[in-house]
């Protein structure tokens, strides 16, 4: 007897993914993975109403895969400090492993997230929101001296964009990329310090 496979919008997104792997996405099509999934393209529709919805959701999928690490580093316990740098750390290596373990996807990422202009939007923003956590911790702690959370969080995002932002990722070729990220790192680190009392 045949196993009957629940149609959710997550197996939607797996096999869109394994299609975009295989086709690229100039070629892949929605028809291409209904019939990857052995259902009508209708039945593809039906979760997602159009092709541009399909790629959104395969961004944001993406997305929330690269967040994951960091939110539990941002909702996480200990010196304020040593996890804003365990964060910055996990973001910038997180995205540079994508690209060196699997270029074709992360090129395909890119393009997708260049056109999920609001999925990438509310991305930066939750990034942005989990360095503030952070950063209100280490004021609470004494470590920290910020007058605005979540605007020194955007700027410290501007900061090391370089570092993480796949725009930048024909730089991280560059064999004096971990140096100048050190010396950065530290630089924001030392400019958040509250001042000691004497």
């Amino acid at each position: 007897m045949n196993e009957v496979v629940v149609l959710t919008p997550e197996r939607i997104l797996e096999v869109t993914e394994d299609v975009l792997r295989r086709f690229g996405l100039a070629k892949a099509t929605v028809v291409d993975v209904a019939r990857a999934l052995d259902v009508s393209h209708g039945s593809v529709y039906r979760h997602f109403p159009s092709k541009q919805s399909l790629r959104q959701a395969v961004a944001k999928r993406w997305l929330e895969r690269v967040s994951a690490p960091l939110t539990k580093i941002a909702e996480g316990a200990g010196p304020a400090p040593a996890r804003l740098e365990c964060w910055l750390r996990t973001l910038c290596l997180a995205k540079q492993k994508k690209l060196l373990e699997d270029p074709e996807m992360f090129a395909t990422y890119l393009t997708l997230a260049n056109e999920a202009c609001v999925v990438v939007k509310a991305h930066k923003e939750g990034l942005a929101d989990q360095i503030a956590g952070i950063l209100a911790d280490g004021v609470k702690q004494g470590a920290f001296h910020v007058a605005d959370a979540k605007a020194t969080a955007r700027a410290i995002l501007d900061a090391i964009s370089r570092y993480y932002h796949p725009a930048h990722s024909e730089e991280w070729k560059d064999p004096d990329l971990a140096v100048r990220f050190e010396v950065l790192l530290a630089l924001l680190l030392r400019g958040l310090e509250a001042p000691r009392k004497r």
